[in-house]
């Protein structure tokens, strides 16, 4: 079985498989459908035309994907900065680890700032509970993403991780491609970004050789994006809620579409991308002799400190650290003009909440931890 085939049923499409698969969009009443709810001033013929203009997947990526998102997102920020361009170098693959806001604008919006920069896109790390119906799933793939099953029993898990695994070290060391993979299973939710261990010891399952040199091989780099605004922060207020009073509760489909589109269309204020330092050097002065647990641990927390020390702070940040936890140590950071803005933000996302029985100083506190946990991370380290 050639490389390439054994993981068909996870990879990116190839470009010989996009011009079949545009036909395929194309012809699927629901896409057509979402795109005239997306681009209602789109017309449809000339979107089609433009599509049918792709012939790879980096067409797809340069005429199609990078202008709808920076089109989009212009409209909902007010700036987009990335720096750190010096850590990285054009022409070399690495695992680009980050932490997690929104389910689809954190690697499209990477990616279309490595495009932008000269750089290759990577590839993109996307769990198949999102995959909610073909034409997403053809999108995806189409935007260089390979699938991470999630919806598997325990016993299949450890197959799954392994091909996972297998995946990223041919995606790296054979294919020279990037790869993005958020530093945990889903986002943060109150933005209190950690590597999890799981995630770690499936990237070292591969590689054929020990724990750390599997690791190396795949040239991680945190990287850190910082959001003034989380536009789902009061849909992420209401599922802690929803979890709080009922422990069975789990989202929908519906909601995981509206998390889409709200993360997708909601105000983000000002955007910030941070490229880290590869964390190679610092993996191998680690001794090798320790327990694999201590080892992973230890290789987690180099991520997370990379992830913290680079977040860019807003305001809100600042007051809402003081409110949860500072002790006005932060009002050199902001103003009481900020304080009134960030007041009325807060209580406008509050009033989008929909629950019978609103308890409105939890959710309050589950919005401002979402605000406050990166400061309070930086800070510790």
């Amino acid at each position: 079985m050639e490389k390439h085939t054994k993981f068909d049923d996870i990879r990116p499409y190839c470009d010989r498989e996009v011009i079949p698969v545009i036909e395929k969009l194309i012809a699927d009443p629901l896409f057509k459908q979402v795109t005239g709810v997306i681009f209602p001033k789109e017309d449809w013929e000339k979107f089609a035309g433009r599509l049918r203009s792709v012939q790879s997947l980096r067409d797809f990526q340069h005429k199609i994907i990078i202008n709808i998102i920076f089109e989009t997102v212009g409209k909902t920020s007010a700036s987009i900065h990335c720096t750190g361009f010096e850590n990285i170098r054009k022409g070399k693959a690495y695992t680009y680890i980050s932490n997690h806001r929104d389910i689809v604008l954190d690697a499209s919006l990477l990616c279309s700032l490595l495009a932008t920069n000269g750089y290759e896109t990577a590839e993109i790390a996307i769990g198949d509970n999102l995959l909610l119906f073909p034409c997403i799933e053809h999108l995806a793939r189409l935007n260089k993403s390979f699938i991470v099953k999630r919806s598997v029993s325990i016993r299949q898990m450890l197959e799954v991780s392994s091909h996972l695994s297998e995946y990223i070290h041919y995606a790296i060391t054979e294919k020279k491609e990037s790869v993005w993979i958020a530093q945990r299973e889903g986002r943060a939710k109150d933005s209190n970004d950690r590597t999890q261990e799981s995630l770690l010891k499936m990237l070292a399952m591969a590689g054929g050789q020990d724990f750390l040199g599997n690791l190396k091989e795949l040239n991680i780099v945190p990287v850190s994006l910082s959001y003034e605004y989380d536009p789902c922060d009061y849909l992420k207020a209401q599922e802690f809620q929803q979890k709080r009073d009922n422990p069975e509760f789990k989202k929908s489909q519906a909601d995981d579409l509206l998390n889409m589109q709200t993360g997708i269309f909601g105000y983000k204020g000002r955007i910030h991308f941070q490229f880290g330092h590869p964390i190679n050097p610092s993996l191998n002065r680690l001794d090798n002799n320790l327990p694999k647990n201590e080892l992973t641990t230890t290789v987690a927390s180099l991520i997370d400190k990379g992830i913290f020390l680079n977040y860019r702070f807003y305001p809100g940040n600042y007051v809402a650290y003081d409110r949860l936890w500072g002790n006005n140590s932060c009002t050199k950071h902001y103003t009481k003009e900020d304080v009134q803005i960030f007041d009325a933000y807060l209580n406008k996302q509050l009033g989008k909440i929909v629950l019978e029985n609103k308890d409105i100083p939890f959710l309050t506190e589950k919005i401002l931890e979402m605000y406050a946990y990166p400061v309070k991370n930086q800070l510790e380290v």
